[in-house]
């Protein structure tokens, strides 16, 4: 259930940035925050991270779905237990399908947060996507193997 509800609230989070980005960024503002930290500027991007592969709508549309589908059949064999492994998880569908709804609707995904240290401009499915995906490695490396030895 941890799960269902975290990626829902990413997909709607997701859904209201970018409209959000659709109303104030579109018409070419730019907006900067925090001494140039952050800075919002609306991008259409019909590539996956950083720009490459532009205009491969169908194949992304297709892998994202072969690993949102095979996560979701993953948890339902496996029934995780670890609430890490289930927020990770959760990051990545979340985003995933945030990100899904936009090419699906529109042909391409709607960017704009860009960080003065991270140069391509990016959107809080990607954020989340990153962030889940890190998580989980870290639980793959560090927790499995804990729960290895629990199980033997």
């Amino acid at each position: 259930m941890i799960m269902l509800i975290l990626s829902v609230v990413v997909i709607v989070a997701d859904f209201i940035f970018k409209q959000l980005a659709v109303a104030y960024l579109k018409d070419g503002e730019v907006y900067t925050f925090l001494g140039g930290l952050v800075r919002l500027e609306y991008v259409e991007n019909r590539g996956m991270a950083f720009g490459m592969l532009q205009n491969f709508r169908w194949f992304f549309i297709i892998f994202t779905l072969a690993i949102i589908f095979g996560a979701v059949i993953y948890v339902i064999k496996t029934k995780p237990k670890s609430v890490f492994f289930k927020i990770a998880l959760s990051l990545i569908i979340g985003g995933g399908i945030g990100n899904l709804i936009d090419r699906i609707i529109m042909g391409y995904v709607v960017d704009y947060i860009q960080l003065s240290f991270f140069n391509p401009v990016c959107n809080f499915a990607d954020y989340c996507i990153t962030i889940g995906t890190a998580l989980l490695l870290i639980y793959i490396v560090f927790f499995t193997q804990d729960e290895t030895k629990q199980k033997e």
